[in-house]
């Protein structure tokens, strides 16, 4: 906000100077030659422009003074102004301006929101998942070439800027967003965005990458909730792919990097609807009126249960994993939830 407000100020600032001169020079001529506003308007017109037109009226000692002032003063501050405002449209700005006061609006509307900082391999990949799951997200990055090349339906939630500042992350809506997912390829930068981060939005999901070993540690004291190496990541799937191939097709197949057959959705305790809060899971009677099936559960101490029995309470900070197609998981929402 405070950079698009700097952006606005000087884009007026060439016609705030051109007002500010055309009021001093009506005032003079209208209290020093006593003109009327519509001759002290033409006067001063005439003179800050250099056109050499006649005078309204003969002027005084005083007056011939004064549009000596207003002349001399007009010289650079006319120049300044004109060749300001040329070179905002000319260079590009001008349009840039509207681009950034169209973004500004349109991030202003959001809530719930990704913030995905840096937009190389693995920033694209997040918000194609993203994308793919229709679930908004701003990108920043500043690099303009690269962020230039977005086409996705979201193109229009770009801002072009520095993440570890703390403007950036503000402008980008980090007070209410959901979640923020950091990609810069240096660990002390996607270190800084998680302190940062965490510190305007205590509350917020962080999500960073990590390249060295021991950055991952240093990342979660920071406030990250997870850190993801990719190198690790990705060496371990393909081992895994070897080991166990259909395995892993199947639990590519149920996450969100699979296909839209089938889904694998978690359900918080703070979305279900109070009449539903603290009772066992054969109450919420999932499967019969959904179709879904429970796969999993997440006690409030962190333990996670695999195929949890039917008692099991659903209370405070714990979590069901569901598993199911996207028209389960739709009514599955809407039962939990209405």
């Amino acid at each position: 906000m405070l950079r698009f407000l700097r952006e606005y100020n000087r884009f007026l600032l060439p016609f705030y100077i051109l007002n500010g001169l055309l009021l001093i020079g009506v005032l003079g001529f209208m209290i020093i030659e006593d003109y009327s506003l519509v001759d002290a308007f033409y006067m001063t017109v005439i003179t800050i422009a250099t056109v050499g037109y006649g005078e309204v009226h003969p002027l005084s000692l005083m007056g011939r003074i004064f549009t000596s002032f207003l002349i001399i003063t007009s010289f650079g501050t006319f120049a300044y102004a004109v060749s300001a405002i040329t070179r905002f449209v000319t260079d590009g700005e001008f349009n840039r301006f509207f681009k950034n006061k169209r973004v500004s609006a349109a991030i202003e509307k959001l809530s719930e929101h990704v913030i995905i900082c840096g937009y190389g391999r693995n920033g694209r990949q997040a918000a194609h998942i993203l994308k793919k799951h229709d679930k908004r997200f701003v990108v920043v990055d500043t690099d303009e070439k690269v962020t230039g090349f977005i086409t996705h339906k979201f193109s229009d939630l770009v801002l072009n800027g520095d993440a570890t500042q703390d403007e950036t992350l503000l402008a980008a809506g980090i007070m209410r967003a959901s979640a923020l997912i950091t990609t810069l390829p240096a660990d002390a930068d996607n270190l800084f965005i998680v302190l940062t981060a965490r510190y305007l939005n205590p509350t917020i999901n962080i999500i960073s990458r990590a390249s060295d070993d021991g950055s991952d540690t240093k990342l979660k004291i920071a406030g990250a909730d997870n850190v993801i190496m990719p190198d690790k990541v990705g060496g371990a799937h393909m081992a895994s792919l070897v080991m166990k191939p259909d395995v892993m097709e199947f639990i590519d197949q149920i996450t969100a990097q699979g296909g839209d057959n089938i889904n694998l959705e978690e359900i918080t305790f703070e979305k279900i609807t109070d009449a539903l809060k603290n009772k066992t899971l054969k109450d919420l009677e999932i499967r019969n009126k959904s179709g879904a099936n429970i796969i999993g559960f997440k006690t409030a101490g962190g333990q996670y249960l695999v195929n949890p029995s039917a008692d099991t309470q659903v209370i405070p900070h714990s979590k069901i994993f569901v598993l199911g197609t996207p028209d389960q998981i739709k009514r599955l929402k809407e039962i939990l939830t209405e």
